[in-house]
């Protein structure tokens, strides 16, 4: 038996209605949405066109201002690069997933922008303070994740967003580990939300949404096929097609939507404080073991996704230990090199993130089973002294 608890990466299972909008779309929707005029492609391209008004709903923005991506990490490669296109400053934080800290290192490399770093505190005045100390003349943008997918600890982005706005600088923002657990708005200050669909929003892998006020220009950084001014050479300037080019992904496309329903059907606030009570009794289960670190401040607030470490053991060896009793976990660096520099978790961390389907009796024979694992590595280690 498998107890899914990296959810973090991507959340498993997926709701039955998401099944069956993945096998209704390979069933009736097999056009291609926006080339041709007859029924399969029209049926096609209504389907698409309503998925992009639930995602619109959901997040207080314009249907044709959401472009399907491939994942976050494409999406935010379109927003930066885009955005940053001539040059600038550009300020991101000390917990940013390489999908965002990446793409802005090759382009500060390469010297076709600055770059900063705004260091993230358990207080958030500081951390706020962090990225208004570094703005210049010049800043074009800011970067920062809503809720780091290590710690899952969420930055004060409103408060950041206001800023943004005072300076008249765009507001990039990284909802993987946010969208579908927090009430996330355009409206909260967002230029251009990024986030994945197949986690908190319970699609299926291989997709992403960028979701933009359109108030700041996102050159595209590929070109091609749109289905729209088909006899020019030039991509459109108009939005979503001239940030889509290629065939969509139509069947990722109605499970976003299809996930979506379900998280309103369920309620967000329901979601979140399931999993959020399943944190905090697998944490309390752990806290009183002085040989397991858990990375959390009291100061700070938290999406459910605890990391921890027990002393002694690499990270990767405990989850190993766990998996071979049906446990899935991530243990390591979760594609975050900026934010374990910041921790100071050389070797990584065990990732605990649970969905809406977890049970919190597993998180608890989980919790057991990792106190046994500080015991018998203990042990082992005192027969190797002897």
């Amino acid at each position: 038996m498998i107890i899914n608890f990296d959810n973090a990466a991507t959340t498993y299972p997926k709701p039955e209605n998401v099944k069956k909008a993945a096998l209704n779309a390979m069933e009736k929707f097999g056009g291609n949405a926006g080339r041709g005029g007859h029924a399969l492609a029209m049926r096609t391209s209504q389907a698409v066109y309503s998925a992009r008004e639930t995602i619109a709903d959901f997040f207080d923005a314009q249907p044709e201002n959401v472009v399907f991506a491939l994942n976050c990490t494409h999406a935010l490669n379109m927003a930066i690069q885009g955005v940053m296109h001539g040059g600038g400053h550009l300020i991101i934080s000390g917990m940013e997933h390489n999908s965002a800290s990446r793409p802005a290192a090759e382009l500060a490399r390469n010297k076709k922008i600055t770059l900063s770093i705004a260091q993230v505190y358990p207080d958030d005045r500081r951390t706020v303070e962090s990225f208004r100390s570094l703005i210049h003349d010049d800043t074009k943008a800011i970067v920062c994740t809503l809720a780091s997918n290590v710690t899952g600890q969420i930055l004060p982005y409103r408060e950041i967003a206001e800023i943004c706005r005072e300076r008249n600088i765009c507001f990039i923002a990284d909802g993987a580990q946010a969208c579908g657990i927090l009430d996330v708005k355009l409206s909260d200050g967002i230029n251009i939300l990024c986030t994945a669909g197949h986690k908190g929003l319970y699609g299926i892998t291989g997709t992403g949404i960028l979701i933009t006020d359109g108030k700041y220009k996102i050159k595209p950084v590929m070109q091609g096929g749109t289905g729209s001014a088909s006899s020019s050479l030039n991509q459109p300037d108009f939005l979503p097609d001239s940030l889509e080019s290629g065939t969509l992904n139509i069947t990722g496309a109605m499970t976003i939507k299809a996930g979506i329903e379900f998280i309103n059907r369920i309620g967000r606030e329901k979601i979140f404080a399931h999993e959020d009570r399943i944190c905090r009794s697998f944490i309390n289960s752990l806290r009183k073991n002085k040989d397991i670190v858990i990375y959390r401040n009291p100061e700070s607030s938290y999406v459910p996704i605890v990391s921890f470490n027990i002393n002694g053991v690499m990270p990767e060896k405990t989850a190993s230990l766990l998996a071979q009793k049906g446990y899935c976990l991530r243990a390591g660096y979760h594609c975050s090199a900026l934010a374990h520099t910041q921790l100071g978790t050389e070797n990584g961390t065990v990732r605990f993130a649970p969905s809406v389907f977890s049970s919190e009796n597993d998180a608890l024979q989980l919790a057991e089973l990792v106190k046994n694992v500080t015991v018998s590595e203990k042990y082992k280690k005192t027969i190797e002294i002897i």
